[in-house]
């Protein structure tokens, strides 16, 4: 089984790598990945020299490019992490998301019709349903809730789900599409809610929380994430989608102050600033459907879960540092071979 993972040098990309890579060793993994400012090829260094991993610095939205590692690779499956991510940056420049989340995704699929990819699984988020009021902890997303996309990365990936979807009905490509909680875990970019207040309390800097902190997140371990889309990606209906939730619903303060105790920080420093613009309330996940048709619930409580991802950062603050001080981005000519990386 050949499969391409866009965005691989990435968070939830990378761990995906790891996973598969652990669950499925005969599997060839092909990544990739354009390495902007969040795609850190230092993050999958322990899988470089895997006979069964191959490496390429390629842009999604390059098509020529795309083309010319589908013809040479001839995967079976596609997962489609890469995408910018984070909200804050999308309000500040809303085109540069709508090029990589619509448009590379348009590419990926064009090719995945072209070279006749057995499936094509979209990894989207739960954002692009909108928020849920604090006042109703009764209601949940479902499959079928009306997207309402607040931000222009919430939308931009509403967007590409929307032309997922067309590719299926016109063309008959055959798709999945999943959509996450807040995921958590190693090797998150520290601008990140999370891994900012490990990084920041490590060093005793201020913890910048958005207004009073009381927006409600559903938080998913990572490793959970990557057991999910194996499973859809294998047994889940093409055509369907499949929200991935953590049953972990948090209070944003309360994550901070959770970071706080278990790393003997001092509340104090907490620092309350401007909350963001359009700042979804709650979001939160019904996964009763991938539970009653894949099996799958999560298994990492948050108890649990955050206690790992505060030792990781706290054991590989070599790999946090080179992010902070931007030495991450010459990581990829340290290691170019021309061999495993193209």
């Amino acid at each position: 089984m050949k499969i391409i993972v866009t965005g691989g040098a990435g968070f939830i990309g990378a761990n995906f790598i790891y996973y598969m890579t652990e669950k499925h060793p005969d599997y060839r993994l092909i990544c990739l990945d354009c390495l902007t400012y969040a795609g850190n090829l230092e993050t999958l260094t322990a899988v470089l020299e895997n006979k069964n991993f191959r490496f390429y610095k390629t842009d999604i939205t390059d098509r020529a490019a795309v083309y010319k590692i589908f013809e040479e690779e001839q995967p079976d499956i596609v997962v489609n992490f890469a995408a910018e991510s984070h909200v804050d940056r999308s309000i500040e420049d809303p085109g540069v998301f709508l090029n990589a989340n619509i448009m590379g995704t348009a590419v990926m699929m064009d090719a995945c019709r072209k070279y006749g990819v057995k499936r094509y699984h979209q990894v989207s988020t739960d954002e692009v349903y909108g928020d849920l009021p604090l006042d109703r902890p009764d209601l949940f997303f479902t499959e079928d809730t009306p997207l309402h996309a607040s931000s222009p990365y919430s939308a931009s990936k509403a967007s590409a789900d929307l032309l997922v979807l067309a590719y299926h009905r016109t063309f008959g490509l055959p798709v999945t599409i999943s959509r996450c909680s807040n995921n958590y875990g190693p090797y998150q970019f520290p601008e990140k809610l999370i891994p900012l207040m490990i990084a920041n309390a490590r060093q005793n800097k201020p913890l910048p929380v958005y207004g009073e902190g009381i927006n409600v997140r559903d938080w998913l371990y990572v490793r959970d994430h990557c057991i999910a889309i194996d499973l859809i990606i294998h047994k889940g209906t093409v055509g369907e989608i499949y929200n991935v939730g953590g049953h972990n619903e948090m209070k944003n303060i309360d994550i901070v102050k959770t970071i706080c105790k278990a790393m003997g920080k001092p509340e104090s420093l907490i620092t309350h600033v401007a909350d963001r613009k359009g700042h979804d309330r709650r979001y939160a996940i019904d996964p009763t459907k991938i539970n009653r048709e894949l099996g799958w619930s999560p298994e990492t409580r948050f108890a649990d879960g955050i206690q790992m991802t505060i030792k990781w950062y706290l054991d590989n603050t070599d790999w946090l540092e080179r992010i902070l001080t931007g030495e991450y981005k010459n990581y990829y000519q340290k290691v170019y071979d021309g061999h495993k990386i193209k």
